[in-house]
């Protein structure tokens, strides 16, 4: 009888062992892919701000009373090898985001350099016309000017048009000037738009919807026939933030105004890396836009 204890007890020794041992090297592990997140959710959410991406494979649940440890570990143990395939393939969708942005990049200062060569001004200046009523912003860095010439004649049927529309006043000073900016837009007041929406995005880059202003501010250009600049400020919305609301609207606009700018080239280079980027988008509200746009362009 003490013989068959001291075998009994042996045998469970040497089971407990390499269990222990898998333990421990599930345990590293599972550090090892918990900081291997942490970078890879730094960088597709650079600002932070409680954006955290939940896990899609969740912790088991408590065994049930008589089932095997060893069931277990070998359960936890193929929900991290799923795990670490997952990280893998996330944090290779992210280096490639990553480049496709700096190609994008590159090919747009370039296109910079050439009109900045070809035009003693690359920013195009607004059309004579009479401003609103609110302050012109002074010009800061990483911001387009919009200020509008002041040797023009004032047009009195325009200020009076101008006039006519109602500025908001609820007290919420963004919100405000972004709604004003837009029914200027919507009412093809471009450049007194531009004024208002390019006011607001100076005075509160970090907003939470100053991806809407700035793509605004972006289309008003364009609609204005000012491509050149259009391009500017929708290539810096997207990457301003590209987690943006508006991020996705932006990258489609600036291959419109590259297509406008003769540069087919790009242009179909920006509509395939809003497709890559934001999937969603791309196949859902901006779906029919991206397919006029990109046969426009004559991107195969």
């Amino acid at each position: 009888m003490y013989f068959r204890r001291v075998i009994l007890g042996s045998a469970a020794l040497a089971l407990s062992v390499p269990a222990m041992a898998q333990d421990a090297n599930i345990d590293t592990r599972v550090g090892k892919l918990e900081k291997e997140m942490r970078a890879v959710q730094r960088q597709v959410f650079p600002n932070g701000a409680g954006k955290f991406v939940e896990p899609e494979i969740q912790s088991p649940t408590a065994p049930s009373t008589g089932s095997s440890s060893t069931t277990v570990t070998v359960d936890l143990t193929a929900r991290v090898d799923a795990l670490e395939a997952q990280l893998a393939t996330l944090t290779g969708q992210v280096e490639l985001q990553g480049n496709n942005m700096r190609g994008l990049e590159g090919r747009l200062k370039a296109l910079e350099t050439q009109m900045a060569a070809q035009a003693a001004l690359p920013v195009e200046k607004v059309e004579p016309t009479a401003t609103p009523t609110a302050a012109v912003p002074k010009t800061k860095a990483g911001v387009v000017s919009t200020k509008p010439a002041t040797s023009a004649k004032p047009n009195p049927a325009r200020i009076a048009a101008v006039a006519a529309i109602e500025r908001p006043a609820s007290g919420d000073a963004f919100e405000d000037g972004y709604n004003y900016g837009y029914r200027l837009w919507e009412a093809k007041f471009y450049p007194e738009s531009q004024v208002i929406l390019e006011e607001i995005v100076t005075k509160f880059p970090k907003h939470k919807r100053a991806s809407y202003a700035r793509n605004l501010l972006g289309r008003a250009w364009l609609d204005d026939k000012k491509p050149a600049t259009a391009v500017k400020v929708f290539y810096e919305n997207y990457k301003a933030d590209p987690r943006g609301d508006r991020a996705p609207d932006s990258l489609l606009f600036l291959g419109s105004a590259l297509t406008d700018l003769g540069k087919a080239a790009e242009a179909c280079e920006a509509f395939g890396e809003l497709a890559k980027a934001y999937p969603d988008a791309a196949t859902g509200r901006l779906a029919e836009r991206l397919t006029s746009s990109k046969t426009r362009a004559k991107c195969k």
